[in-house]
């Protein structure tokens, strides 16, 4: 019953319009946002593909998005109306890459520290999603290095969550092979970023190159951080010892009272995600940290990804990381739950 309400929201959020990335000149004030971006979509359709064929075929761009001067951290601020770039996220260039090879060089041209951040996005995202999203997650966590967005085959619409853990398995080769690419020199590294049923996408990634024995890939991978993962914890203990030594640092951002992953408890039988525990139990002896930003939830976004939408996340999570590039203990203990044994 108490997912009840959940489920009325869901239901409304399918027939409501769902808004597009538009395109807009900058104004001076705002701040560009530069994106890679590889997706099994389809580059003239930015909205849902529920129950679309799958075509699978790798696109390849760039996208400049403008930041707005009024931005609010943990927010995108989307048009209502035209778009303005003095109070909206847009779009302000793109460019279509003729092959994968002209993508990889630009990528690789652009991290002279030859770190990249690679995110892969969850259930229910629009391509225009994913690429707001992560122009939000750059410009407040003041990313340096280049950023991919991996945009799989979701289907953009809540009533396709069966039919997004299908694309999720469908995507494996083609996120492996975007790995596989961005670390193919001996000091390339990827850094992955996950959140909810794409971190089920990102660990069977892992666990598909453990299998093939190719410890390469696994060792070039410098941290994951799976954000209210979507996975059931029995599943992802079993991944986790099939993948063996587990990149670090292995972050899980959990978040007890999220109401989109309640509903998928329901829906996946009624036993908790992994992004909804609430003791270390479920991880106890496998190499992760688990991180609870419960007491910085504000409602926003079903309070379903914390630590990036909540500005008090955002801060305490920005200072965290500013410890951990000092060298020092980077979480406070009331928000980490120990999973070691």
């Amino acid at each position: 019953m108490r997912a009840l309400p959940v489920l009325c929201l869901f239901v409304l959020a399918s027939c409501a319009p769902r808004p597009a990335a538009e395109y807009a000149p900058t104004v001076p004030e705002a701040h560009l946002q530069t994106l890679y971006v590889a997706t099994q979509k389809a580059l003239d359709h930015t909205g849902w593909t529920f129950g679309a064929k799958r075509t699978g075929q790798m696109r390849y761009f760039r996208a400049d998005i403008s930041i707005p001067p009024t931005h609010r951290a943990g927010h995108v601020e989307w048009p209502d109306g035209p778009p303005d770039a003095a109070t909206d996220f847009v779009v302000t260039a793109t460019d279509v890459y003729p092959s994968s090879g002209a993508f990889f060089g630009d990528v690789k041209a652009a991290r002279p520290g030859r770190e990249t951040q690679v995110f892969v996005h969850g259930y229910n995202v629009t391509l225009s999603d994913g690429l707001y999203r992560l122009a939000q997650m750059r410009e407040d966590f003041e990313v340096a290095e280049p950023s991919v967005l991996f945009a799989w085959a979701s289907a953009g619409d809540p009533r396709g969550y069966v039919y997004d853990r299908d694309s999720v398995l469908y995507a494996r080769d083609d996120l492996e092979d975007l790995l596989n690419a961005l670390t193919s020199g001996p000091q390339d590294r990827v850094t992955l970023l996950a959140h909810s049923m794409g971190s089920q996408l990102v660990m069977e990634v892992m666990r598909q190159a453990a299998l093939k024995g190719d410890r390469q890939l696994l060792d070039r991978i410098s941290g994951v951080v799976l954000m209210s993962p979507d996975i059931d914890p029995d599943v992802f203990r079993r991944q986790a010892e099939a993948i063996g030594d587990l990149p670090q640092p292995f972050l899980i951002f959990v978040t007890q009272q999220d109401r989109a992953l309640s509903l998928a408890s329901l829906i996946t039988g009624r036993k908790k995600r992994l992004g909804v525990i609430d003791g270390p139990e479920a991880v106890a002896g496998l190499p992760v940290k688990v991180i609870d930003f419960t007491a910085l939830a504000d409602g926003e976004g079903l309070d379903h990804a914390v630590a990036i939408t909540s500005p008090s996340a955002i801060s305490v999570l920005n200072g965290m990381l500013e410890q951990a590039s000092l060298g020092r203990e980077a979480f406070e203990d009331y928000m980490v739950l120990e999973a070691q044994p």
